[in-house]
């Protein structure tokens, strides 16, 4: 599991990355002291560590949007319906209060026993779920509100009628919504950030991750079908792309690591929140004051840049 020893240089290290001179001088010297700390603790982290973090992000008792919500929201109303054509049960949108702030929240749902499940979809959103984001993301940039999102799918539905209704299109027009808004806004991978369907609400001026959680352009299951025709092989794809949230922030995908009690989220509910909590309402504070043109600058810089390499 992730020490909090290698969370601290990891953090430390992300934010020294981020900051080209001080005083005229490169930061080199530090940026490699502290990598080479972090790959000495690298060291330790085997294929099997890897894909515990991948049944962690599974575990059917770890906490959902709903979980978080009842915990870490005051006055939360949800938002129901895209305004044309059904309310996707998958996504949960709405307006509530974090920490005394008004803000607009929108998460996926699997849900706990099989008729949740069926009636959630297993948290795999159509395209009306995406529309409906779409909706309270605009309504958040109308009133000034912040934009919390919570991720957790194994990826946007890939049924016929999904794609009938237009799924690719909806992905990707809640990407481009999210990337021009005006307001802070904040991603957390609670889960499962699996594909398109993550990434549709995850263009965020800060994207963390909970310490078990993953974050991928496909399953370690579709991995293995594609490359060795052999979904029994996860675990071995798992440990080739490394979708854990240490890797993910090593990558530059995302800007921080959300800690987690002592075996997982799923262990202590309430202390889980309170750390989401306290991390989602600190990057919030830091992005009071910045100017809707510099919010958007920013974003777009951050999503273009990943994947180049200079």
């Amino acid at each position: 599991m992730t020490t909090d020893a290698e969370l601290g240089l990891r953090d430390r290290l992300a934010k020294l990355s981020g900051v080209k001179l001080l005083r005229g001088t490169r930061l080199s010297a530090e940026l490699e002291r502290l990598q080479r700390q972090l790959e000495r603790l690298q060291d330790d982290t085997s294929d099997e560590e890897i894909w515990r973090r991948v049944e962690l992000a599974r575990h059917q008792e770890r906490p959902y949007t709903l979980d978080y919500v009842g915990r870490i929201m005051d006055d939360f109303f949800e938002l129901h319906g895209d305004r044309g054509r059904m309310d996707d049960h998958a996504i949960v949108a709405g307006i509530g209060k974090l920490e005394g702030r008004t803000v607009a929240l929108i998460g996926h749902q699997k849900g706990r026993d099989l008729k949740e499940r069926t009636k959630r979809n297993f948290g795999m959103a159509y395209p009306e779920g995406y529309r409906k984001a779409m909706r309270v993301m605009e309504l958040a940039d109308r009133h000034r509100f912040p934009l919390l999102t919570l991720v957790d799918t194994p990826g946007a539905y890939p049924g016929v009628a999904a794609e009938q209704h237009g799924q690719g299109g909806a992905i990707a027009r809640s990407q481009a919504v999210m990337a021009r808004l005006g307001v802070p806004t904040v991603s957390v991978v609670i889960g499962e950030g699996g594909s398109g369907g993550a990434v549709a609400i995850a263009v965020a001026d800060r994207v963390l991750m909970q310490e078990n959680s993953i974050y991928s352009v496909i399953s370690p299951e579709g991995c293995a079908a594609i490359l060795w025709r052999d979904a029994s092989q996860a675990k071995k794809a798992a440990s080739a792309f490394r979708l854990d949230a240490g890797h993910c922030l090593d990558l530059g995908v995302i800007e921080g690591i959300v800690p987690e009690p002592a075996g997982g989220a799923q262990e202590d509910p309430d202390a889980a929140a309170q750390l989401l909590r306290e991390s989602v309402a600190a990057h919030f504070a830091e992005l009071d004051g910045i100017d809707a043109a510099d919010l958007r600058r920013a974003r777009r810089a951050k999503f273009r840049a990943m994947g180049v390499f200079a």
